[in-house]
């Protein structure tokens, strides 16, 4: 007998407001399944009746069925074999299957639940038990339905957090091409004297920079300088440090002050440090602040005019590998709106080496968590004593590394080497 829809207007009692709508009655026995679908129909629910386990696979197939109430005993395709079949189908849902039994089949039950029936009713079925077990089904489809979408927001918020998450990697990662940028040269010769930079930021974007420039009176500034923070904000705060300090465009550089038409004359590193204090208490108005150090070294004489703003304690590195640090701390940039900062004077001789770095460097930790400090500093910077500038700065990289057993720093990394010659290097 072919399969019947059945769509009789009735008045839709509180279980046909619920997830089931569309009932598949399957049964060999007419009269039952007249007496299920007049049951079923009163109930408010769309009735669609078949005869056979096959004629039940063809409803299945063409409608969206949300209940299946099926005998277990039929000639042909079983009860079992249905719902076995109907597990198997492709549905967007999870679909109700409750067995029609008789009593002496009670036995059977663990088999039907094997096979993935929900529940069974006992023959004859009584109206409210019937009732009953499809408001008991009802509920479980409700849950599994509200999981399903919840899943599905889940995964829709994570895949547009996916495509977030890669358009801010290409963005940081363009943004740290530009940062590296700023610093144009790794290595720079004055004659009397050469400097090599080192910078590893901890991210993507970093807050350290490190660089020099001509003062116009034979002296080389070099600075060093450590943002707070490792993110976006820090990076961007640098792109502007990058700037007030720059000898590309002298009227722009905090260092410099006009004495004349294209003539600069540099000011004292307490002063560099005390106006860029002023600029980031009084007209940045930032949450963030900055340690650095600043250094001239006049190219004649070797003599060393530094003002040290929180940041480490720069080294001296002789050619003999003996190193000795100088500075007394001072304090951070951005932090006290009346901080005083002094400058400290001492001279290189022809040969040494003076290293301006961050804390990154001394707090750079071993696999146990130990950090390498300022004695383990002085004790790499011997070792490698007899190396070039340019290849000191990689070993200091390499060590570095080697220390931190291969992992990611957890702080961005910089170091500035100034390589004094003597000013016979001329």
């Amino acid at each position: 007998m072919p399969a019947t829809v059945l769509n009789r207007p009735a008045p839709r009692p509180p279980v046909a407001d619920g997830v089931i709508r569309r009932v598949l009655v399957v049964d060999d026995s007419r009269a039952q399944r007249r007496m299920l679908v007049g049951t079923l129909t009163r109930l408010g629910f769309d009735v669609i009746e078949a005869a056979t386990g096959e004629d039940a696979l063809g409803v299945l197939s063409a409608h969206d069925i949300d209940l299946v109430l099926s005998d277990w005993m039929m000639p042909g395709m079983t009860g079992l074999d249905l719902c076995r079949r109907f597990r198997a189908l492709p549905r967007d849902h999870y679909g109700y299957f409750i067995l029609l039994t008789s009593k002496n089949e009670k036995g059977a039950v663990a088999e039907g639940l094997d096979i993935g029936a929900d529940d069974f009713l006992t023959k004859p079925v009584n109206p409210d038990e019937l009732r009953a077990r499809i408001a008991a089904g009802d509920r479980i489809l409700r849950m599994e339905r509200e999981l399903t979408e919840k899943n599905r927001l889940v995964v829709a918020t994570l895949d547009e957090m996916s495509a977030l998450y890669d358009a801010l990697d290409r963005d940081l990662i363009e943004a740290r091409r530009m940062q590296q940028a700023l610093v144009r040269e790794r290595f720079r010769d004055y004659g009397t004297a050469c400097v090599a930079l080192v910078l590893k930021p901890s991210g993507h974007v970093g807050g350290d920079l490190a660089g020099s420039f001509a003062t116009g009176d034979g002296r080389i500034a070099i600075y060093a300088i450590d943002v707070s923070g490792h993110g976006v904000a820090s990076a961007l705060l640098t792109a502007r440090l990058a700037g007030y300090l720059s000898d590309g465009a002298p009227a722009q550089n905090i260092a410099l002050e006009a004495v004349g038409p294209d003539r600069y004359r540099v000011k004292p590193p307490h002063a560099v440090a005390g106006a860029l204090n002023r600029l980031m208490v009084s007209d940045l108005k930032s949450d963030l602040y900055f340690t650095m150090t600043l250094a001239y070294v006049d190219q004649a004489t070797g003599r060393v005019e530094m003002a040290q703003c929180g940041h480490p304690n720069p080294a001296v590195l002789s050619p003999s590998g003996a190193v000795t640090f100088h500075g007394k701390g001072g304090l951070p940039i951005g932090l006290i709106s009346d901080a005083v900062y002094e400058t400290v004077v001492f001279t290189l001789s022809p040969g040494d080496r003076l290293l301006l770095y961050s804390d990154g460097v001394t707090e750079c930790r071993d696999a146990a968590g130990r950090e390498l400090e300022e004695a383990g500093f002085a004790r790499l910077l011997s070792r490698n004593a007899g190396l070039g500038v340019e290849t000191l700065a990689e070993a200091i990289a390499w060590d570095l590394d080697r220390h931190a057993g291969g992992q990611a720093p957890h702080n961005d990394i910089s170091c500035v080497i100034l390589d004094y010659r003597g000013p016979n290097a001329r």
